[in-house]
């Protein structure tokens, strides 16, 4: 006789509700959302006022989002649906267009914690490519919802190497989902404190990276942009990896210069952060300093090892401040961070390392 499966240790689905007012989109949505066991779509609505009601006839962990909608849009909708269900997670479902782009971008800032850009029906499994990043997103959202019964093992530190006290040449920051804000609180906080240069690889589609670039800029107050290709890498500016590009750095001449290149996705994504770290470690040596922001995933971890190996210095956003601690988490499960840091502790440590410079 077979023994009794314990129905307890699976985890409960990941609980759905979907908004949009095309009832070919939320029929689609769904159908690739219930291809998955592990989730369960719970509710579904066509404008943002219908939505509420489903937040609170369910008890959903996850909203996926339509922004333009009748009745009551997503953005209006977002601060309710927060408010009616504490600790529910909102992924925005909406295209690439430039003002869908910015409408997407603001709803991150006022507590969305993720976005897919909808396909684009011209693109051979543009539909496929959705279904993928739209699950992956909602069961890494979905597994951060209550604490895990492994607690993780502690997190090894190392004090930071004698070399990790050369000057700070440059600081490179990578992040994925929940990131944007966490950016631009940075980026406030470092308002005319830096002279190095600011390398940034964040998981973002064209369009929504050229956004994010534009809110740096006027975040940080110095001149923030898409890096092109060839072009010197200057003080006091930041560079961020253009959606669909990896960002490198290079030494070319007296100065570095940006490259891109559209080599093959790492960690599923294109910009990723390994790429830009590897380099910046080749090109600044012991005169890196990166960080890790929230996000789902492990890309990151490879290029912290490239960082401290070259004698530089990489810390983390810990897991409490975090939306998702994929990416943090596994650099600092490395051994090898100078620091886990409150998102609130990132931008001064930042500041510390450059002040040793003066």
């Amino acid at each position: 006789m077979l023994p009794a499966v314990d129905a307890s240790a699976r985890p409960a689905p990941v609980r759905v509700i979907v908004v949009d007012d095309s009832a070919i989109a939320r029929g689609m949505i769904i159908k690739f959302l219930e291809r998955d066991p592990d989730v369960a779509v719970v509710g579904r609505a066509p404008n943002g006022e219908a939505a509420i009601a489903e937040v609170k006839r369910t008890d959903a962990d996850i909203v996926v989002l339509d922004i333009e909608m009748p009745v009551m849009d997503g953005l209006t909708a977002l601060p309710f649906i927060l408010k009616a269900r504490p600790g529910v997670k909102v992924i925005i479902a909406s295209s690439v267009a430039r003002r869908s782009a910015k409408i997407s971008l603001e709803a991150l800032q006022i507590g969305a914690s993720d976005y897919v850009p909808k396909p684009d029906g011209g693109r051979l499994g543009a539909a496929e490519d959705f279904a993928d990043e739209l699950l992956r997103k909602v069961k890494a959202l979905g597994a951060a919802r209550a604490p895990r019964q492994d607690r993780p093992a502690p997190v090894a530190l190392r004090s930071a190497p004698a070399a990790a006290t050369a000057p700070l040449a440059a600081v490179v920051i990578g992040g994925s989902t929940g990131a944007p804000p966490a950016l631009m609180a940075i980026a406030k906080e470092l308002r005319g404190a830096l002279e190095q240069p600011i390398l940034v690889a964040q998981h973002m589609p064209p369009t929504f990276t050229t956004m994010l670039a534009e809110q740096l800029e006027r975040a940080y107050g110095a001149p923030a942009a898409e890096g092109q290709d060839g072009e010197p890498v200057l003080p006091g500016r930041i560079y961020l990896a253009p959606g669909g590009w990896h960002m490198t750095v290079a030494r070319e001449g007296e100065a570095p210069v940006i490259r891109l290149n559209q080599e093959p996705p790492e960690h599923y994504c294109r910009p990723s952060v390994n790429p830009l770290l590897r380099s910046a470690a080749q090109v600044y040596g012991a005169g890196v300093l990166a960080a890790i922001l929230t996000g789902m995933g492990g890309d990151g971890a490879e290029g912290c090892r490239a960082v401290a190996g070259a004698g530089g210095r990489f810390i983390v956003q810990d897991k409490e401040t975090s939306v998702v601690w994929g990416m943090p988490g596994a650099a600092a499960k490395t051994g090898l961070a100078s620091a886990v840091l409150p998102l609130s502790e990132i931008a001064a440590f930042i500041r510390r390392a450059a002040e040793k410079n003066s």
